[in-house]
Parts: structure tokens; C-alpha cells; sequence
């Protein structure tokens, strides 16, 4: 193993996952914000989805993106730009580019930058990087392929397999942050408590992420830790804002002196709410998924 690279202390970070509708980006986000909050990180996210339904993959619009900004004190905005950008295809690095700083490090998935896919991402060019003139430091892996070597054993068909590279590059968002990735762990157990054979694998390739940027430095110079100075023991909410929606439902209806109804299509990202609300039948709220 290589040797340990020089760790540098931040007081917050902007990280920006992005990649295919498919790719599992809000779940790679959602994982990497509920370790930094489990050791004290204050954190805003903002969930960014395609506006198209079912837009064709790899294509410009079908950019899926979760941005989270982790702060060693408050922090009360999602943050602008971001200091890191993981990038799972080449349209998402020609979407998210500008949502990057100058200073950003920007990991990308190589496999997903082959001539079918910068066509799909409108670029004119073999040469994506140097097209759209940027000058960070790049994380270039194969990451699909090594997923595949990863799982290769796994008795997953290729489609299974190739659900599982959001994980390798959480891996190795993690690694770059010094983050603990038993919390990670325990996380996809319990997501996948009836799938053992899922979370298991899973957690195999966030464990190859991290040992890949561990045994190679990952082209970058520093990794980083962002340490909280003050943790107040006590009981702790994850909340996104459809939550919060539906529990402002819920009390405006109880002020109201009304019984709360909602009926509601299903779809990303509003379905949430309905999800949230159709749990409190005991507080007099009724539901009905429409379709």
C-alpha cells in the first residue's frame, strides 16, 4: 500500500454527485451525508432531478445531481459551487462542469467517456477535458471495469453489477474525506435488510473505491478532513424537505380543525410526500395514490 498522503483540516465542503437518471446518485449523496451528520458534520443537501421522464440514457437531459455542503460549524445553504464533482458520464461532466470551482477536483468514470457517450453529450471532440478547458485535477478511473472485476464472483447479472458503480465512487469520495466507512455499511445493511447478497456486494465496492484511492493517491495531493468544533449529544433528525412538506401538512390541517387528504400521482420528486403522509392514518390524514 502507498504510502499516506498529508491530511489538510477544512471548516466546510461543497461535494456534487452526478451521473445518468440510473445511476444511483441520490443514493451515493444521501449515504456520504448521513456519515459526515453521524460524526458531527453539519450538512444542507439539495436532491437535483432530470425534468424528463424516462430521457434517454447518457443524454444531456438526463443528468441526475445531490449536492450536499458539510460544514465543521453551521451551514445553511447547499453551497454554490462545489469543490468536488463526481461526474459518472460524459454528459454529466458537460452539465455540471459549471457548477465546479476552479479549484474543484472532479472524479470521472473513463469507461463512460467512450466516442458513443460524447456524442450523446454533444461534445465535438475525443477530448472532453481539454474541450471544455479545464484545468482541475481529474480522477480518471475505469471505475466500471473495476466494478466488474470486483463482482466478477458475485453471481450478479451485468445490469445488477452495473448498479453498484454509484458505490465505488462513494468509496472513493470517502476516502478522499478520511470518512469512517463502517457507518456506510451498517447504512446499506439495514436499505437492504431483505437483500443480504445486495448489501454485501455493495459493500465490497465501496470498499474497492476507498482501497483504490488509498493505493494510488488518486492523482491528488492532499486528502481532507472536515472536523466539527462542537458536538452536542442529543437526539437528531434526517429531514428532507418533502418530509417537512408533509409535516407541515399535517399541522396546518390539526390547526385548521380538518382532516388532511391527499391525492397524489407518483412521481420523482414529490413522491415523497405521499410516501410520508400515507404513514399517519393514526393523525387522521387519508391518502390516495392516483394513477
Amino acid at each position: 500500500m502507498a504510502d499516506r498522503l498529508e491530511v489538510k483540516e477544512l471548516d466546510q465542503v461543497v461535494v456534487r454527485f452526478s451521473g445518468d437518471s440510473g445511476d444511483g446518485m441520490q443514493l451515493a449523496g444521501n449515504i456520504f451525508s448521513t456519515v459526515s451528520a453521524t460524526v458531527g458534520n453539519d450538512i444542507c443537501t439539495f436532491p437535483d432531478y432530470p425534468a424528463d421522464i424516462r430521457a434517454p440514457q447518457g443524454s444531456l437531459t438526463g443528468v441526475s445531481g445531490f449536492q450536499v455542503h458539510i460544514g465543521a460549524q453551521r451551514v445553511y445553504t447547499p453551497g454554490d459551487k462545489c469543490d468536488v464533482l463526481v461526474a459518472m458520464n460524459a454528459a454529466a461532466l458537460k452539465t455540471q462542469y459549471r457548477y465546479a470551482k476552479s479549484t474543484a477536483c472532479i472524479i470521472i468514470d473513463t469507461d463512460c467517456f467512450q466516442a458513443k457517450d460524447l456524442q450523446k453529450a454533444a461534445f465535438t471532440t475525443d477530448n472532453p477535458i481539454e474541450e471544455l478547458g479545464i484545468k482541475n485535477d481529474v480522477i480518471a478511473a475505469p471505475i466500471t471495469q473495476m466494478v466488474k472485476v470486483c463482482l466478477a464472483d458475485s453471481g450478479m447479472d451485468n445490469k445488477a453489477i452495473l448498479k453498484c458503480r454509484n458505490m465505488f465512487a462513494l468509496g472513493l469520495v470517502c476516502w478522499l474525506f478520511n470518512r469512517d466507512l463502517e457507518i456506510a455499511f451498517n447504512m446499506l445493511r439495514e436499505k437492504f435488510a431483505k437483500k443480504p447478497a445486495v448489501a454485501e456486494a455493495n459493500i465490497k465496492v465501496i470498499q474497492a473505491g476507498y482501497d483504490y484511492g488509498a493505493n494510488t493517491h488518486a492523482s491528488v495531493a492532499h486528502t481532507y478532513k472536515v472536523e466539527s468544533k462542537t458536538k452536542k449529544p442529543g437526539k437528531y433528525m434526517d429531514i428532507m424537505g418533502n418530509k417537512a412538506t408533509a409535516y407541515g401538512f399535517i399541522a396546518a390541517a390539526e390547526k385548521a380543525g380538518k382532516r388532511l387528504f391527499l391525492g397524489s400521482y407518483p412521481i420523482t420528486p414529490a413522491t415523497d410526500v405521499l410516501h410520508e403522509l400515507s404513514k399517519h392514518k393514526s393523525l387522521g390524514v387519508t391518502t390516495v395514490q392516483c394513477e
